[in-house]
C-alpha cells in the first residue's frame, strides 16, 4: 500500500511569528516591553529553531553549530531604543553576530508570561497545582460576539473563515459557534452586482445565522476573513461588545496543592521540581499551606493580588528585601526560588507547543532546545 505524503511548506521568519503570535498575542505584553522580531530578515527561509531563555551569545553560537536559522527566546535583546550598535558592548556583538550568520532572533515575553498556555499555566503544572486561575487578569480580555448572515449553503466555508482569524476561541476550546436557519429577505438597488437575486425585484433566500465570539485584538483580521469568504456584495453582520468577560489571560496563577502541607515541605517540593540549588523563604516554616499563587521571573508586584486571591504562599523570584517586609506584614508566604529557575522551563514548553502547530500548518522545520543554559548566580 502506498501513502501519500503531505506536502511541505517552506517556513519563513514571519510565518513563524504570525503561528507565534496567534498563541501569544503581542497585545498581551506590558507598555515597557519589546515582543517579536528583534533581529533579522521576516522573508528568511527557517529549516531549524532553538529555543532559549536568554539571547546570549553562547546561545547564538549553539544555534549557528546546529544549523539553526532562527533563535527563539523569552527574554528580549533590546528593551529600549539602542543609540549605537558597537561590536565594543554585549548587545551590539550579539547583533552583528546574528546578522553576520543570519540568524533571526525572536522574542516572547510578557505576552508569554500572560497568555493561555503559557509559562505561568507550565510554572502552575510544575509545582502539580490543581485548578489553576488567572491571578491578574488583563486588561486586554474584552471579546465581542459576532453575528453574520449568509447563504446556508455557505456555512461552512464562513466558518472555517472566521476560525483562521481567530475567531471562536473559549478558554481551552476552539472552533466555538451557534448556527440558527432563517429567511432572509432583500432587494438589490438599480446599481448593485448581486451574488443572488435581481437588482429592482424582491429576493427571498435561505440563510444561516451564525454566532461566535472574537477577541477584541482580533477583530479587523477576523473582518477581514469574513469579507473574503461571503458571497454577498454586502455582508450583514452585527457585533456586541460583551460584559460577561472572560477570564483567560492575565499574569500569574493561583492554586490548589493535592494536599495541604506546610511551607517548610512545599519549600522542598519547590526545590526539587524546580531544580533550584537553593531558595528564600518569608514566613514560618510551620505555616500551613494549601492555596498557592505563582508569577514566574520578577513577580513581586504580584504580592497583593496573591495576599487577596486567598493564597497562602506566592512562588515567584527576585524578592527584595523591602517586599519581603511587605509580605511579613500582609500575612502571606513567599518562596523566592530565582528569576532562574522559575523560567528555565519556558524552552520546553514552547517546544511542545509549537512543534505541532508547525506540522499542523504544514511546515517541516524543527525546533530543538538550547544546550543546558546556567544560572548566573554561583551559590557557595
Amino acid at each position: 500500500m502506498v501513502t501519500k505524503r503531505m506536502k511541505r511548506n517552506t517556513l519563513h521568519v514571519q510565518d513563524f511569528i504570525g503561528i507565534l503570535h496567534r498563541f501569544y498575542p503581542p497585545d498581551l505584553a506590558q507598555e515597557w516591553d519589546n515582543v517579536g522580531l528583534q533581529v533579522g530578515e521576516p522573508d528568511n527561509a527557517v529549516q531549524r529553531i532553538m529555543v532559549a531563555l536568554d539571547p546570549s551569545l553562547e546561545n547564538l553560537h549553539s544555534a549557528h553549530a546546529n544549523n539553526c536559522q532562527l533563535l527563539l527566546t523569552h527574554h528580549p535583546l533590546i528593551f529600549k531604543p539602542l543609540k549605537r550598535i558597537s561590536t565594543s558592548d554585549p548587545t551590539g556583538r550579539i547583533i552583528a553576530y546574528a546578522l553576520r550568520h543570519n540568524i533571526s532572533i525572536v522574542c516572547a515575553h510578557t505576552n508569554l508570561d500572560s497568555g493561555t498556555n503559557g509559562l505561568n499555566d507550565w510554572l502552575a503544572a510544575t509545582l502539580q497545582l490543581t485548578e489553576p486561575q488567572i491571578l491578574q487578569p488583563s486588561d486586554q480580555d474584552r471579546f465581542f460576539k459576532l453575528v453574520v448572515y449568509a447563504p446556508t449553503a455557505h456555512r461552512e466555508e464562513l466558518l472555517q473563515a472566521l476560525f483562521r482569524g481567530g475567531a471562536g476561541h473559549i478558554g481551552q476550546y476552539d472552533h466555538c459557534a451557534f448556527s440558527v436557519e432563517g429567511r432572509g429577505q432583500f432587494r438589490p438597488g438599480a446599481n448593485a452586482n448581486p451574488f443572488l437575486g435581481t437588482p429592482g425585484q424582491e429576493e427571498q433566500v435561505e440563510e444561516t445565522r451564525v454566532e461566535t465570539i472574537v477577541p477584541h485584538r482580533s477583530i479587523n483580521k477576523v473582518l477581514a476573513h469574513m469579507r473574503k469568504a461571503h458571497p454577498y456584495e454586502e455582508v450583514a453582520y452585527d457585533l456586541y461588545e460583551l460584559h460577561n468577560q472572560a477570564r483567560t489571560t492575565g499574569l500569574g496563577r493561583i492554586g490548589k496543592l493535592p494536599e495541604p502541607t506546610t511551607l517548610a515541605a512545599f519549600a522542598h517540593i519547590c526545590k526539587e521540581q524546580l531544580k533550584c540549588a537553593t531558595l528564600r523563604i518569608v514566613g514560618s516554616q510551620d505555616a500551613p499551606v494549601h492555596r498557592v499563587a505563582v508569577c514566574s521571573g520578577s513577580g513581586s508586584s504580584a504580592l497583593y493580588a496573591a495576599k487577596f486571591s486567598g493564597a497562602d504562599v506566592l512562588v515567584t523570584g527576585d524578592l527584595k528585601y523591602h517586599e519581603a517586609q511587605s509580605a511579613a506584614e500582609l500575612g502571606i508566604s513567599v518562596i523566592d526560588a530565582g528569576h532562574f529557575a522559575t523560567e528555565i522551563i519556558v524552552a520546553t514548553g514552547l517546544q511542545n507547543t509549537l512543534a505541532p502547530a508547525l506540522h499542523l500548518h504544514g511546515y517541516a522545520a524543527e525546533i530543538i532546545l538550547a544546550p543546558a543554559e546556567k544560572d548566573p548566580f554561583i551559590f557557595i
